[in-house]
């Protein structure tokens, strides 16, 4: 991962370690996934982690939790590193944050999955 996308996320989830996300927020979140290509499925996931942890179905840490609502909130934010109205560019640098929070995440991810629904997850 290039260091600006790295650096980006890093003050990002800093940022947004104590933030509560909306009701909106999430739902303006499923309705951005389908830009995300590849990633629709992933980021649905940490959609779906960060529903179940506000509601306490799933515990995770404060830091965990605070990389999804990050990455949530910057996809649906329209000002972030390169604006969405922006052609193509728009959602790379969404994309890209996506896929660093998917890759930071993988352990936690995989205990979602085992735990809340039930995939056997293969080492």
């Amino acid at each position: 991962m290039n260091s600006r996308i790295k650096k980006i996320a890093t003050g990002m989830f800093e940022r947004f370690r104590h933030r509560k996300i909306t009701e909106a927020e999430l739902s303006q979140a499923e309705s951005k996934a389908k830009n995300l290509g590849s990633y629709v499925g992933d980021f649905k996931l940490l959609i779906a982690m960060c529903k179940d942890a506000i509601t306490g179905k799933f515990k995770m840490n404060s830091w965990n939790l605070s990389i999804i609502i990050g990455t949530i909130i910057y996809v649906v934010s329209p000002v972030d590193a390169i604006p969405d109205f922006i052609a193509v560019g728009g959602w790379l640098d969404d994309v890209a944050i996506v896929a660093y929070a998917i890759r930071k995440l993988s352990e936690e991810i995989e205990r979602y999955k085992s735990e809340r629904l039930g995939w056997q997850v293969n080492k």
